[in-house]
């Protein structure tokens, strides 16, 4: 297996990222905890409700709310991720192509995974899978139909 190349990021540099990471993981916790108590707090309201409008847009509100705690959450997931590959020592290092990440692209979005090319080829063929329907060609005894 051919082992990665150290990454063109400085010591400093590496510093400036944890830290970013550290507190991004910070600000999204705090997020995820006051929006909890907010849905707390209408799950509440939800038995004081005084007709079924109000409980139906509280219901949802709390449901949206849920789905953003919910996203917050993954990202905070991605972040433990990147802190764990600082700590093992292959922070920096494209998951796709092993060659560094791009210093700027990290500070962007420090717990990415890919260089620059290697996401853009993937999001390329994930577009493909999405764009071409499943059910376009079927298999006839004669071969392939429309």
């Amino acid at each position: 297996m051919k082992q990665p190349r150290k990454p063109q990021t400085g010591a400093g540099e590496k510093k400036k990222l944890r830290g970013l990471l550290e507190a991004r993981r910070r600000q999204l916790t705090a997020e995820m905890q006051g929006m909890m108590r907010d849905v707390r707090a209408a799950g509440r309201a939800h038995e004081r409700a005084a007709d079924e409008q109000d409980v139906s847009e509280s219901y949802q509100r709390s449901d949206v709310d849920l789905a953003v705690v919910q996203m917050k959450a993954e990202t905070v997931a991605r972040i433990d991720a990147a802190l764990r590959r600082v700590d093992a020592g292959t922070y920096g290092h494209c998951v796709g192509c092993e060659e560094p990440i791009a210093f700027e692209r990290l500070r962007a979005l420090p717990f990415a995974l890919r260089c620059k090319a290697c996401e853009e080829s993937r999001e390329r063929v994930a577009r493909v899978r999405r764009e071409r329907p499943a059910s376009a060609w079927k298999e006839t005894p004669t071969g392939f139909q429309d």
